[in-house]
C-alpha cells in the first residue's frame, strides 16, 4: 500500500453552490468534499442567483460566505463571478469538483468545459433537508 507523505500536495476539491440557508444536506455536502482533499468552496453572488432562480436568497452573500465558513473553518471560501461562471474554476484549477444530488451546472457551463473529474454525491435525507423546502416552510407555502 503506498502512503502519501506529509508534505504531498493535497488534492484539490471544489463545490459550488448557493448555501442559502444553511442545512444539514449543505453541511452533509461539504464535510464530504472536505474529506476527499484541499476544499475550495464558491458561494453564487445574490445577483447571479436572482438570474438563475428567479428570486434572491434569504441571505445576502456576505453571510451565506459566512456561514460556510463556520461550518468548514479549514475551507477557503471564494465568492462566484457574476461575469464568467467558470473563473473561479480556472483560478482553482481543482482535480475534483462535487455536486449535490440536484445541482445543475450553471446556464453555460457543460460537463466538457471542465478539465477534472466531477462527481456528484448522493442526497441527504432530501424530503426533510432541501432548501426550497425550508424557504417555503417560513413562507407558510
Amino acid at each position: 500500500m503506498t502512503r502519501l507523505h506529509a508534505d504531498a500536495p493535497r488534492r484539490k476539491v471544489l463545490v459550488f453552490g448557493t448555501f442559502d440557508l444553511l442545512h444539514p444536506g449543505h453541511r452533509f455536502l461539504l464535510t464530504e468534499a472536505a474529506k476527499r482533499g484541499s476544499l475550495t468552496v464558491v458561494v453564487a453572488r445574490d445577483r447571479n442567483v436572482q438570474v438563475i432562480k428567479g428570486r434572491f436568497p434569504v441571505h445576502d452573500e456576505d453571510e451565506r460566505m459566512s456561514h460556510v465558513r463556520n461550518a468548514v473553518p479549514g475551507a477557503a471560501v471564494v465568492l462566484g463571478s457574476t461575469e464568467d461562471f467558470l473563473s473561479p474554476v480556472r483560478a482553482i484549477d481543482p482535480d475534483l469538483i462535487l455536486l449535490g444530488y440536484d445541482q445543475d451546472f450553471p446556464p453555460g457551463v457543460k460537463p466538457d468545459d471542465l478539465q477534472c473529474e466531477v462527481e456528484r454525491l448522493p442526497s441527504f435525507h432530501p424530503e426533510k433537508y432541501k432548501t426550497s423546502l425550508i424557504r417555503d416552510g417560513m413562507t407558510g407555502n
